[in-house]
């Protein structure tokens, strides 16, 4: 008769060693993988950002150098059926549907939603209307008789024309108000300038949740304007 060799079991001790490396290497390996979610998230966010920051100069180019306007102020947006409102006015460069429309339709852009409206980041509200973006409230205001103009408002590499914005507001300023952008990105806020490059920012240098710190290299106020800001 031939004797098959023994084979050599795995006993409880070295199974538990191997599960306890596997455990080991999985929590060094989660906080990464959440790191490149997030970073992919954040990329997303940006270009959105700069999909609208383009269209914006092409209506610029269709309208003699002039942004469109940017909806309601410091109070949460319901006024929708004005044509030269930044969300009803550039979708139309992007052929993507006004606003308006969508809200006729029932087809609001909601959080979740794979759209160029919605940063990824974005959490859902219990309100009507939903912007994950706001234009910059300083510019185009509703109380000046025309917007204002691409080229008089001065560089156009400082000057903010869009942020990540808190949801029931279409434009956003640094503020200790609701209205204020929204850093959600681990701190971190996207902000997009008139010259078409998007930076992120810590929250707190640029005055999310706190109000304008007046850095030079990230203007929301437009020079010479009378309006200086939210009342």
């Amino acid at each position: 008769m031939v004797r098959r060799p023994a084979v050599a079991g795995v006993t409880l001790v070295e199974l538990l060693a191997v599960m306890a490396v596997i455990g080991a290497l999985v929590a060094l390996l989660l906080p990464a993988v959440h790191q490149s979610r997030a970073a992919a998230r954040r990329i997303v966010c940006q270009s959105n950002l700069r999909q609208w920051v383009l269209a914006a100069h092409n209506h610029a180019s269709k309208n003699f150098g002039y942004l469109p306007r940017r909806g309601q102020g410091s109070q949460p947006t319901k006024i929708l059926n004005r044509p030269e409102d930044w969300f009803n006015a550039l979708p139309l460069q992007m052929e993507e549907h006004p606003y308006l429309e969508l809200s006729q339709l029932g087809l609001i852009p909601r959080a979740g939603d794979n759209s160029v409206w919605i940063c990824p980041e974005a959490q859902a509200i219990s309100q009507p209307t939903f912007f994950s973006y706001g234009m910059n409230m300083g510019l185009s205001v509703w109380d000046r008789t025309r917007p204002d103009h691409l080229e008089r408002v001065g560089p156009t590499s400082t000057m903010v024309f869009m942020a990540d914005a808190p949801g029931p507001y279409c434009s956003v300023w640094p503020s200790t108000r609701p209205y204020s952008p929204l850093d959600r990105h681990q701190g971190f806020v996207n902000i997009a300038f008139l010259d078409g490059h998007v930076n992120s920012y810590l929250g707190e240098d640029v005055g999310c949740g706190v109000g304008d710190p007046g850095r030079p290299d990230v203007r929301w106020q437009v020079p010479d304007s009378p309006w200086t800001g939210p009342q």
